[in-house]
């Protein structure tokens, strides 16, 4: 091990990412918290933002890649000293994204009912995700947009630019939801407003910070990049992967959703929260995997194996510290969170039911996404698409369908989440050690 990479660079690029990354689940669990404790129907209003939200992650994870994709070969010019080469390909890209981004949004909004109605939802659980869908789809855009130019900044090395940005629109979000529910009483309404209004107010100022910061224009289109077809073949390698990691997410909202067929809604409420705590464990984790993917793409593009090799090794212990950590603060403080985000008596037992396996996830988690992140700075997409798609199809669906037989409840639907997780990370380290530990090694031989 060489040892050039400190943990001062690692943290300069980790510590900004974690306060970026879990804005956006705070933003979602903020959400949560306030529909909560509504008066009337807070099951339904659960339930409602939680089916909604978990469809508007799925479209923002899956047509995010262009952004992983253009991250990754931003970092490799950067590691190369050649970013201006990519100028035009930034302004494609970003282009490209609007056009996806819109032409999506305007057909979600006509389908909504038949999208939320997929996901099991019916009755008042229904029409209350619609009026709430109506307004949140709208936001996609402007989130798709904003982490498109996030992916410029973390090829760049910087991730401080997207915490400012990311941690002024949680702060913006959560008064305009005080303001909106508690002041004008708009219900889950005015909790749709304030998302989309926050999701502006990060546009622009990623706006401001790519013009002001970086040499990228968006106006410079033409000619077409030598890298645009490589950049989508990248970036739907990762779409196949992530298609396949919501299609588990959907599967679990729909049968949770089923659980309450008899018109219980507490178990889609219950699942609805412990999808939120585990969204936010996620990004959190994901500050030091966001670190992992800029610095490991520098170094791929320096062809220098050997750094790269004893920076995942650092990185693996940092992550494994915060997963045990997490698991901790999960297992020790379980009842004051499920009390901070909802007062249903009916949605907080099934809650702690299944809150434990959440909780002993987490170091399993923490290199699964840590893996996750170095690999998409390598542009190793067909390696995480292959491995989503087995994760999904030998691990998850056989352990949810086993469950679902069983009757093990939202705790069965936890267990196939657990199971998912271990062939994520056990895949990603096994190929990582059998590929490019080799090939530290032989960089060794040869110095």
């Amino acid at each position: 091990m060489t040892g050039k990479i400190s943990f001062k660079e690692i943290n300069r690029l980790a510590i900004p990412a974690i306060f970026a990354g879990i804005v956006e689940p705070l933003i979602s669990l903020t959400d949560t918290a306030v529909a909560g404790r509504f008066t009337a129907n807070p099951d339904e209003a659960l339930g409602a933002i939680g089916l909604v939200g978990s469809f508007l992650s799925a479209l923002i994870w899956i047509f995010l890649q262009t952004s992983n994709a253009i991250s990754a070969l931003v970092s490799h010019a950067y590691g190369q000293g050649k970013v201006e080469r990519l100028k035009t390909l930034v302004s494609q890209l970003f282009y490209f994204n609007l056009i996806v981004s819109l032409v999506m949004s305007f057909s979600a909004f006509f389908l909504a009912e038949w999208i939320l109605s997929l996901y099991g939802a019916k009755n008042l659980l229904l029409e209350i995700a619609v009026d709430y869908f109506k307004v949140r789809v709208w936001g996609f855009p402007l989130t798709l947009l904003t982490f498109t130019i996030f992916g410029v900044f973390r090829g760049l090395q910087n991730t401080s630019w997207a915490m400012r940005i990311s941690i002024f629109g949680g702060i913006f979000n959560a008064a305009l939801d005080i303001i909106l529910v508690y002041v004008f009483n708009f219900d889950v309404v005015g909790i749709a407003w304030a998302s989309v209004t926050a999701q502006f107010i990060m546009f622009m100022l990623a706006m401001r910070f790519l013009y002001l910061k970086t040499p990228f224009r968006l106006m410079k289109l033409f000619p077409l990049h030598e890298d645009f077809s490589k950049t989508l073949m990248m970036s739907f390698d990762l779409f196949i992967r992530t298609l396949s990691l919501n299609i588990a997410l959907f599967l679990g909202y729909r049968y949770a959703t089923l659980l309450g067929s008899d018109g219980n809604n507490q178990f889609v409420g219950a699942h609805a929260i412990l999808i939120q705590v585990w969204m936010f464990s996620s990004f959190l984790l994901d500050g030091y995997a966001h670190a992992g993917s800029a610095i490991s793409g520098k170094l791929f593009g320096a062809r220098d194996y050997k750094e790269l090799n004893y920076l995942v090794k650092r990185l693996i212990g940092v992550m494994l510290i915060l997963g045990v950590s997490l698991m901790g603060i999960y297992l020790v403080l379980s009842e004051p969170i499920g009390r901070l985000l909802t007062k249903s008596e009916d949605v907080l037992v099934v809650f702690y039911s299944a809150f434990w396996l959440v909780a002993i996830m987490q170091p399993i988690n923490s290199m699964a996404f840590l893996f996750d992140g170095v690999y998409k700075g390598l542009g190793e997409t067909k390696v995480l698409r292959n491995l989503l798609v087995i994760a999904l199809i030998f691990g998850f669906v056989p352990t949810l369908l086993i469950a679902n037989y069983f009757e093990w409840g939202v705790l069965g639907i936890w267990l196939s989440f657990m199971v998912w997780m271990l062939f994520r990370s056990g895949g990603l380290v096994y190929h990582f050690k059998k590929h490019y530990s080799v090939k530290a090694k032989n960089q060794n031989s040869e110095d």
